[in-house]
């Protein structure tokens, strides 16, 4: 990895121990000091100057974006800039997250210290390796960890809207709500078109820029490019298979990008590299989700390739109420709109029991309590349903392949995050989304020829099955040996009939080809290459269940 455009920080706050904090610059990538005073130290891999010095005032930043000024509160730089921060006022130091918490901080607490990093890896040198069983019920349930938790017990996750403070010598922690909770956008009637020209507006900041725009055939990406193109951008755009099963993406792709005169490019894969790509990828995504195996061939390729990849990060949610059910529309309590909502975002039920009904229980209810815990703020707003999906789903699993695969070695895009255009789309009601009735709108105002094309997200024609890169011999052996590890470490995990499968070897597996069944695989794969790779640093694997 490579810290090319966001430097890898780490750093203390409160009463810190120098040897601690040595053994954790010592652990991660090579860094240089950016600050170092009593009650504050924050070390870069690049160079990393305050947006703000004053006398004893100081302030950093290190997302994507970043401001150039001092703003009053640290929660405005959170939620207009989406990115963390170490800010200190001569008496109180404070770290914090972006609103949504797409780029990581990731502490641990000593004494009356607080040690933290944007890697896990690091901070795993100042403490115990022990295993967090609720983090892993929500990996492999909802296939990324909800809340603070992380795979290790001893390190949390600082989540979005959410602060670390050392004043008076005291450690704290803040949690304010992100500017769309504290005003209720309530329905402006934006028209299609208001959302395109916001659209536009977001995009001026990259004019002269060399844009990347992948394009799968569905809404998002289609949006995106129909926009860089009409803005006279110089754009390219590239797909990959998702690995699902059907080459719809790929054809889709290139009649959107043929109307549109953008140069596209396929990105092979190859079945043989897909157990190199998997534990590579749940390497450096530092175990947190079996997703984008199937991205890294395609995220290698932007590394290399000059230009700002524009990602459609957040666009389901916000403008065709992705993964809201219909229960959850027609919910008349809250307890109703939360159960729905956790179904949506849940793997169903597998072809045969994975999991042992003790396992399956318990962590049926430790993830229902995790959902409620990490979704309560939201209750009651007007926007509750698409914000619960954007809070979980969005920023803890599906940015990871912008965030962690594309960055840090390149730069990436995500325009409806933008502050303006994010407000805007949220304030539109979830009944004029139904359906992606409101998307399909947009499209047409942003280039109704591209519109009437194809789209993965309205299927309607047969589809040309493909072999899966995820299920063919080589992702079977090594899906076979991780399941093996698991069945090794931790046998009542698994339900008699797992066992019997994993004890009919890696053909065995060829069953297991439906949605559902091959996610629940990957999850407890995940949990083998993780067990497998912290086998002798994990002494207790007691389980809850």
């Amino acid at each position: 990895m490579q810290f090319n455009v966001r430097p890898y920080v780490c750093g203390a706050l409160g009463r810190i121990d120098t040897a601690v904090l040595g053994k954790l610059m010592a652990a991660g990538p090579k860094v240089w000091p950016a600050l170092q005073s009593a009650d504050a130290a924050l070390f870069s891999s690049s160079p990393l100057p305050p947006y703000h010095r004053a006398g004893d005032a100081y302030a950093f930043a290190w997302g994507e974006r970043r401001p150039s000024t001092a703003e009053d509160e640290w929660i405005t730089v959170a939620e207009t800039y989406e990115t963390p921060g170490l800010i200190g006022d001569g008496r109180k130091v404070t770290l914090h997250t972006g609103a949504l918490g797409l780029v990581d901080v990731y502490y641990v607490r000593l004494g009356e210290a607080v040690y933290f990093s944007s890697l896990i890896q690091p901070l795993l040198s100042l403490v115990p390796v022990r295993i967090d069983w609720s983090a892993w019920a929500s990996i492999l349930q909802v296939t990324f960890p909800l809340g603070e938790a992380t795979p290790y017990g001893e390190v949390k996750r600082l989540p979005g809207a959410s602060a670390l403070t050392f004043e008076h010598g005291r450690l704290a922690t803040e949690r304010r709500l992100p500017r769309w909770l504290r005003t209720e956008p309530y329905e402006k009637w934006i028209s299609p078109r208001e959302i395109v020209e916001l659209l536009h507006h977001v995009y001026e900041e990259y004019d002269g820029r060399r844009l990347l725009v992948p394009v799968s055939g569905g809404y998002d990406s289609r949006l995106l490019a129909s926009v860089a193109r009409a803005r006279g951008f110089d754009v390219e755009s590239w797909t990959t298979s998702p690995d699902d099963g059907t080459d719809t993406d790929i054809a889709f792709a290139r009649s959107i990008t043929r109307e549109l005169g953008i140069p596209h490019r396929v990105v092979t894969q190859d079945a043989a590299d897909y157990p190199a790509d998997a534990m590579e990828v749940a390497r450096r995504l530092e175990y947190l989700t079996p997703h984008h195996a199937w991205y890294a061939p395609f995220a290698k390729e932007v590394h290399g390739a000059g230009r700002i990849l524009v990602d459609g990060l957040a666009g389901g949610p916000l403008l065709k109420n992705f993964m809201v059910s219909g229960a959850a529309l027609e919910a008349t309590t809250q307890a109703e709109r939360s159960a729905a909502v956790l179904a949506s975002l849940s793997l169903g039920q597998p072809t045969q029991p994975f999991l042992s009904k003790a396992a399956a229980q318990w962590m049926d209810e430790t993830v229902r309590e995790q959902f409620q815990a990490a979704t309560s703020m939201l209750h009651g707003h007007r926007a509750e349903l698409p914000l619960s999906v954007l809070h979980t789903r969005t920023v803890r699993g599906i940015a990871r392949s912008a965030v962690n695969l594309v960055g840090p070695e390149a730069s990436f895009a995500a325009p409806f995050i933008h502050p303006e255009f994010f407000d805007a789309a949220l304030s539109v009601g979830v009944a004029r989304k139904d359906k992606g009735r409101f998307y399909r709108e947009v499209l047409y105002a942003a280039n109704p020829r591209v519109a009437a094309l194809p789209s993965t997200n309205v299927i309607k024609q047969p589809l040309q099955r493909v072999p899966l890169r995820s299920t063919a011999a080589p992702a079977r052996n090594y899906s076979h040996r991780m399941l093996e590890v698991l069945v090794s470490r931790v046998p009542n995990l698994l339900s008699d009939e797992l066992h019997e499968v994993v004890a009919g070897g890696p053909d065995a597996l060829t069953r297991f080809n439906g949605w559902n069944d091959r996610f629940w695989v990957r999850g407890l794969v995940l949990f083998g290459l993780w067990l497998s790779d912290f086998e002798n640093d994990l002494s207790d694997l007691a389980t809850p269940f």
